[in-house]
């Protein structure tokens, strides 16, 4: 199992990029959140195996046809996540 947190910058509010994040998250089996962060950045917590947070992890730097990613800082995530890919 791999974890990690992505700060997702640029137009990523408004966009339904969380809505976005938790299909391609729960299709690829993960577990983790999206939500919004009052400096307009996205947190993305994802875990689950290695190929599929990757596989986020590209998707990501793309998001949904309305998005306009500027960039996604990745960081290890060590503490539990709880089961299921929810939005908040």
């Amino acid at each position: 199992m791999s974890a990690a947190r992505f700060l997702v910058s640029g137009r990523v509010q408004g966009v339904w990029f969380r809505g976005s994040t938790q299909q391609v998250a729960r299709d690829l089996g993960l577990d983790g959140h999206a939500i919004n962060l009052a400096d307009g950045r996205v947190e993305v917590v994802a875990s689950g195996e290695p190929a599929a947070v990757d596989a986020l992890a590209e998707w990501l730097t793309r998001g949904p046809p309305l998005a306009e990613v500027e960039a996604v800082e990745r960081s290890p995530h060590d503490e539990p996540v709880a089961p299921g890919f929810r939005t908040g």
